[in-house]
């Protein structure tokens, strides 16, 4: 018999190369992002800490960086999944959607940088902190 496999999740990270804090991020998803792998790995017969503590670390994931700014659609997406009170946090001077697609449009400078993105679990966060990412990653593995 054979299982067929549940694609991995998607973490997007929008990336810009010569900001130190997104290069942080960067980082720090990679590794996040290894240690998910490795752990998808070990042997389950004798690894028993999924039980004993389950949010430990994320499960598997395929990280996509880009540099690119999100497509439209992308943004409609993200601003709805960070929610109203954080819209600015996302574009630069933008309170409502509306006001943060204009902006967006005039400038794709005003998209704030990095942005983390899980599009299976509909969370996204504009943070350097790795405490916030990771807080995010873990809760969205918590829910399944």
């Amino acid at each position: 018999m054979f299982r067929f496999h549940k694609p991995l999740d998607i973490v997007t990270l929008f990336h810009k190369t010569g900001s130190p804090a997104s290069t942080r991020v960067a980082n720090f998803l990679k590794q996040v992002s290894a240690n998910a792998s490795e752990t998808a790995t070990e042997d389950q017969a004798s690894d028993h800490s999924h039980q004993t503590n389950p949010t430990r670390s994320r499960q598997e994931f395929e990280l996509d960086i880009t540099e690119d700014p999100p497509t439209a659609g992308q943004l409609k997406t993200i601003l709805e999944y960070v929610g109203k009170n954080r819209i600015s946090s996302i574009v630069k001077g933008a309170t409502t959607e509306n006001e943060a697609m204009k902006k967006f449009m005039e400038n794709t400078g005003n998209f704030r940088r990095p942005v983390v993105v899980d599009w299976h679990h509909g969370k996204a966060i504009a943070s350097e902190n790795e405490s916030e990412i990771l807080k995010m990653l873990e809760e969205t593995k918590s829910e399944e």
